[in-house]
């Protein structure tokens, strides 16, 4: 089972250096329940490591203000309140956001998390909506993983079956609920973020139409680029393009091009060690390639690992005996962005020409398509 659903982290992907010359002032100001007077609130960047850059005092009655400036076309922040409570700040310049928050990250006695409150702004409340849907889907995710594991125990393959289908279908009603919002939300911060509930590669029209709706109402989005950019870059990787050169190294240091396979018809396989659903299909794939690999067919996997020796071990324990390349930047993978991978597994299969002729096939699907391309081997 995918686990599609994510911290407030991922909003680092938003979170971009702007070039802009002009900023915007903003105001944050709040509450906190459990703040002692003299303590300090503060705006930090959305980074790893985070930089602060800007710092109040927590006055009596527990308040605070802080006015900041934003460079124009918008910034993801994160408030820091103490006592290990963080939260994200979409900011676009002008408002005025009120925070209400507890002041802790999870209180000692009751084991319950730190409550928070944001308004002010159509980012805040649709990125509260958004939260909701996060939050209540991560709590069905991991009461199924629970009841997966009891099923796999007790060998109930039905029931393993019924909980997929249980999680597709609330997976639908959140993509539903997530792409019912976005015409409200225009071209705002937080549509870039309500673009992670949805996969690309099987609604890349909603992630076309945003970049085509920023390009024409909010051309100068420092954010919007991202996404222009990498619909740009999937439409280069769409069936029937030629496929982008990659030359990474192997295990060895050895750097290996792609078009060194031409020739064959090639997979390229986007996994990783620590991605437990690319494991799951290796024995798969391995099927795949023992059949076929005498019939003009080759692998070219490329991986999203950090680590090497992860990397080349999960090679020998799942007996990928094909071209395997990786430099090992986890999702800053040049190979990834350049393809516009977004989840794995991902792949692209190719014709002896180097064009793209199918995406993301596995299992029967791939068996299918080789079959019928290789014909015997001819």
């Amino acid at each position: 089972m995918k686990n599609l659903f994510f911290s407030v982290s991922t909003l680092v992907a938003l979170s971009l250096a702007a070039n802009a010359q002009t900023t915007k002032p903003f105001t944050v100001t709040g509450k906190i329940n459990k703040a002692t007077p003299g303590s300090f609130v503060y705006l930090e960047t959305n980074s790893q490591p985070t930089h602060k850059l800007d710092s109040t005092k927590v006055v009596a009655g527990n308040t605070f203000t802080i006015n900041s400036k934003v460079a124009d076309g918008g910034e993801v922040f994160v408030l820091n309140v103490g006592g290990g409570q963080k939260m994200a700040l979409l900011v676009e310049g002008g408002e005025t956001l009120n925070v209400i928050a507890d002041g802790y990250q999870m209180d000692a006695k009751t084991g319950q998390p730190g409550k928070v409150s944001v308004t002010g702004s159509k980012n805040m409340e649709y990125y509260e909506k958004l939260g909701i849907l996060r939050t209540d889907m991560e709590a069905k995710v991991s009461s199924w993983n629970k009841q997966v594991a009891a099923a796999t125990e007790k060998k109930d393959n039905k029931r393993i079956a019924q909980i997929e289908q249980e999680y597709q279908t609330a997976e639908q009603e959140v993509l539903t609920k997530v792409k019912a919002m976005l015409p409200e939300m225009g071209t705002s911060l937080v549509s870039l973020f309500a673009l992670n509930f949805i996969n690309i590669d099987s609604d890349f029209a909603t992630y076309d139409a945003l970049a085509q709706k920023f390009e024409k109402e909010n051309p100068n989005s420092p954010h919007a680029k991202s996404l222009i950019g990498r619909v740009a870059r999937i439409k280069g990787v769409s069936v029937g393009a030629p496929a982008p050169e990659i030359s990474l190294s192997d295990t060895t240091g050895t750097p290996v091009a792609l078009s060194s396979l031409r020739g064959k018809y090639v997979l390229i396989d986007f996994w990783a060690s620590w991605c437990g659903p690319c494991r799951a299909e290796n024995p798969n794939v391995v099927r795949m390639y023992n059949k076929y690999k005498d019939k003009g067919f080759a692998i070219y996997s490329v991986s999203l690992d950090q680590a090497k020796a992860n990397w080349t071990k999960a090679i020998r324990n799942d007996n990928l005996t094909w071209t395997h390349v990786s430099d090992l930047k986890f999702w800053q993978s040049a190979a990834a962005q350049q393809y516009g991978v977004q989840a794995i597994p991902a792949t692209f299969l190719l014709d002896k020409e180097g064009k793209i002729i199918a995406k993301n096939l596995r299992g029967d699907a791939l068996e299918q398509k080789l079959e019928e391309v290789l014909k015997g081997g001819q």
